[in-house]
């Protein structure tokens, strides 16, 4: 059978901390692997796991008591190399949103998205793919174009592959990439890895903001049609 994904909850709030925790241990295909009310306590059960069973995802809140979410994300990263780090936090700030993916979060959603938003963004996460929420997907697209650098990315990425970008932008996975596109699972794999390698990066929203600092952005309708839709 194959092995459950292993989830670390940090979250200050009991009360949330309590529905999203209940929430996991339902999930056949989830396993709670510790909730913590604070950064520096979960590290401390990571150092103390040596030779034990590390969280495959941290399900982390960017505002807690001490060292909040920002400057953990990355310690997290340090003591779990393997695991998956998603935000789940009440922050829509730009600058928050920017900064989270930028040190290597995977997805980022909002408290007020759905125990089953959580979940399957869970799971997304997990077969490489992005978790973003609709509002956050939106402002990462708006300002990708906002940002349009034609001289910084020309000859960077093909329109193919910018195209594809602004797909997994939205949090979409490559087998829906490749029906939206109707092209095959094989093409899209080979783009997005050449996507990672020209943009220097590993995972998808990684490459949306190394996008968003270069101004790369899909050319032509289908970059009209992106703007409009939900992600």
């Amino acid at each position: 059978m194959k092995n459950k994904i292993r989830v670390m909850v940090v979250e200050d709030n009991p009360r949330y901390r309590e529905v999203i925790a209940l929430a996991l241990k339902q999930e056949p295909d989830i396993e709670l692997a510790g909730e913590f009310g604070t950064a520096e306590i979960a590290l401390r059960s990571l150092q103390d796991r040596v030779g034990g069973e590390l969280p495959d995802l941290v399900l982390l809140d960017l505002h807690l008591p001490g060292m909040d979410g920002l400057e953990a994300l990355p310690r997290f990263l340090a003591a779990a190399p393997a695991a998956k780090m998603m935000i789940l936090t009440q922050s829509d700030n730009e600058a928050d949103v920017l900064r989270a993916i930028s040190l290597g979060a995977s997805g980022y959603l909002l408290k007020s998205s759905t125990v089953g938003t959580i979940t399957d963004g869970i799971r997304s996460v997990m077969k490489g793919g992005a978790s973003l929420d609709a509002g956050v997907a939106r402002f990462i697209l708006s300002t990708l174009k906002a940002r349009l650098s034609k001289s910084s990315s020309d000859g960077l990425l093909t329109e193919r592959q910018r195209e594809i970008l602004a797909l997994l932008g939205e949090g979409l996975l490559k087998k829906e990439i490749a029906e939206r596109l109707r092209i095959s699972y094989a093409t899209v794999d080979e783009h997005v890895a050449h996507i990672y390698e020209r943009l220097g990066v590993r995972n998808a929203p990684a490459a949306v903001n190394q996008a968003h600092q270069l101004g790369i952005f899909p050319v032509g309708g289908h970059r009209d049609r992106q703007s409009g839709m939900g992600g």
